[in-house]
């Protein structure tokens, strides 16, 4: 590890960084992961950030910075990195060669360091969009028991609830993400909820607005458990590792429902149903199909703003040269930005 950077020059953001440039900037080291190749090549896989972006950089066993990275990069800690930045068509943003790299001192401040450069925030306050979502529901969700049931869920985990991401690095991966995006969908639902009730008068029973804004508030709500709501950017828990978001909101519900003990049984079996499904396949990991109408409501609310969410990240941050942005690796595609209407 260098104790400083040879020649000092001019710092640039990480974000700002121009395919194939190399420049100094201050980093947050995000994750560190150790793995083997099949042919049991040790390497680390590192993830350096910062609040616009978020690069890879492979460590190998027989590179120039495996045994710093072993014994002194720390996950969570700040860095300074002489290194450059370019975009590999399959794995996305990396760091090809890093030149120099050390934890940020107490003289970086001078430079414009500052923590809070490395933490993406929510569009708008937390406090605000929570008391949004609470007003929405009291107003709107008629069944009384399950109203106190979706609200003494949202209260009982206020906190992480408004600072959690919804993703790490896919949709809303920023502070207050999981917050902003359940807000989105809560206001999607009720709007195509009540217009698809009014519309479809046959069905029998009517689709279940209640159900469905009972479900569109909680339907990310195993996130508190899935993240370990550790700042600046939160790691996965056991149970998030092993079990997943949507069977650990599943748990949250049954277990607030028993200790409440008013919430008619089916609509609490309706509920878990809706949680466990709503993202509709396997390969999504939905453990079940959807078998009732309030699900595909669900579903394609909560798939269409969190793709959009996703356009509207890659199209306002790119960079790049040309009419079209790199290749943004969640989406697996380039977008095209050069337009004129």
């Amino acid at each position: 590890m260098l104790a400083g950077m040879a020649r000092s020059r001019p710092i640039v953001r990480l974000r700002d960084l121009a395919v194939g440039h190399q420049g100094d900037f201050f980093a947050l080291l995000a994750e560190k992961t150790r793995g083997r190749t099949r042919d049991s090549k040790a390497y680390y896989l590192c993830r350096f950030r910062d609040a616009g972006r978020v690069v890879s950089y492979m460590a190998w066993a027989d590179g120039p910075w495996f045994e710093a990275c072993e014994h002194d990069w720390e996950a969570g800690r700040f860095y300074k990195l002489r290194a450059t930045f370019v975009e590999h068509e399959r794995y996305g943003p990396q760091l090809d060669e890093i030149v120099n790299i050390r934890p940020v001192a107490d003289a970086d401040a001078a430079d414009g360091f500052d923590p809070a450069d490395f933490v993406e925030h929510a569009r708008r306050p937390a406090a605000e969009m929570f008391a949004e979502l609470r007003t929405i529901l009291e107003t709107h969700l008629a069944d009384e028991p399950l109203r106190r049931l979706t609200l003494a869920l949202l209260d009982d985990h206020a906190g992480p609830f408004q600072r959690l991401p919804a993703t790490r690095d896919r949709y809303y991966p920023f502070a207050g993400g999981l917050l902003e995006h359940t807000l989105s969908v809560v206001r999607g639902c009720l709007d195509l909820g009540t217009r698809y009730r009014a519309y479809y008068v046959e069905l029998r029973p009517p689709l279940n607005l209640d159900l469905l804004l009972a479900a569109a508030a909680l339907h990310e709500i195993g996130r508190v458990l899935e993240f370990d709501d550790e700042a600046p950017l939160p790691g996965f828990t056991i149970p998030g590792r092993l079990v997943g978001h949507l069977v650990l909101g599943r748990d949250l519900v049954r277990e607030k429902a028993r200790a409440l003990g008013d919430v008619n049984p089916e609509l609490v079996a309706l509920l878990e149903h809706v949680l466990l499904s709503h993202l509709t396949l396997p390969e999504w990991g939905s453990p079940r199909l959807p078998l009732i109408p309030e699900v595909v409501v669900l579903h394609h609310v909560d798939d269409l703003d969190a793709k959009l969410e996703m356009y509207a990240r890659c199209l306002t941050r790119d960079t790049s040269a040309g009419p079209f942005t790199e290749r943004d690796p969640a989406l697996g595609r380039q977008l095209l930005k050069g337009r004129g209407v």
